[in-house]
């Protein structure tokens, strides 16, 4: 599974993207769950912005998903922070 994460946004405003294929970790069963996890959780997509606030387009295997800060769930948040490299 390739999950790929492109964050904009915040007060500098700048993009950072990143991916990751689960095919080569070890731990890659466990990031499918947490992504499809992720996937299913509350996308609400008729929140606005908010101001100096991160904005996310999450791909996971041809499926497309936008979300905001500050209205992530836990699963999307950790999944974000993982495939960027941040930690959880």
């Amino acid at each position: 599974m390739l999950i790929t994460v492109t964050r904009t946004g915040g007060f500098a405003g700048r993009e950072r993207s990143a991916s990751l294929d689960t095919e080569y970790r070890s731990d890659g069963a466990e990031l499918e769950q947490l992504a499809e996890r992720a996937l299913s959780g509350e996308c609400p997509a008729d929140r606005g912005p908010v101001p100096d606030g991160f904005a996310y387009v999450v791909h996971i295997d041809g499926k497309l998903v936008e979300l905001r800060d500050p209205y992530l769930t836990d699963e999307q948040r950790q999944l974000i922070a993982t495939v960027l490299g941040e930690g959880a």
